[in-house]
């Protein structure tokens, strides 16, 4: 029955992060300018925050509603702000691949900046009351919660390791300007969907 839980909660990992959305394009970004391990250190914020949100799930949906009712717009505010800063410093020309033996400060950073993103995007928890719910996970006993949640954090740090290693492998073969027009087009995503989450934001407050 363990392995079931752990297993469950990689699936689930698996299906939040791997859609591509602003998190999933600044991954691609931060591998193609700095390298595999750059990718994997913001997939490691990403996958914390997922984490985190699991386990706020699994602990009960009344404080998770409550919870939610409370943070959604200024949390999509602040994120969106955050996105549309993200965006503006992809558009800023790069030399190429010129942190690619990034610190171990740099990568903290990564990991610091994706984390915070995550956090502040409640679609992320609405996606997880939404699956736990479909899942009947939120029934699990004590032990059962605790493995959705390590699976949760597996499933996603798996996919951002997929991710960043396939990037990585794939950069050798191309032409140098190809990290340029990915950086560009990262930076369109980004500020479009920190508008939208702006936009999102003053609405629920004009409602």
């Amino acid at each position: 029955m363990s392995l079931y839980y752990l297993a469950k909660g990689i699936v689930l990992g698996l299906a939040i992060a791997a859609p591509v959305g602003p998190i999933g394009m600044l991954c691609i970004n931060r591998t193609l300018e700095r390298g595999f391990w750059a990718g994997v250190a913001g997939g490691l914020g990403t996958a914390l925050a997922d984490g985190l949100y699991a386990f706020m799930a699994a602990m009960g949906f009344s404080v998770f509603a409550l919870f939610l009712d409370k943070v959604s717009t200024p949390l999509a505010l602040v994120g969106g702000l955050f996105l549309l800063w993200l965006g503006w410093q992809a558009f800023k020309p790069k030399p190429p691949r010129a942190a690619a033996n990034a610190g171990g400060s740099g990568l903290i950073s990564t990991t610091a900046a994706t984390f915070a993103l995550t956090m502040t995007n409640p679609a992320t928890i609405l996606s997880f009351a939404a699956i736990f719910a479909g899942l009947g996970l939120a029934e699990a006993d004590g032990t059962g919660k605790i493995l959705v949640v390590a699976g949760v954090f597996l499933g996603s740090m798996l996919w951002w390791a997929i991710l960043s290693g396939g990037v990585a492998l794939v950069e050798k073969r191309l032409p140098e300007s190809f990290v340029v027009w990915v950086s560009r087009a990262s930076g369109v995503v980004l500020v479009g969907f920190g508008l939208l989450a702006i936009a999102t934001a003053f609405y629920r407050m004009m409602g």
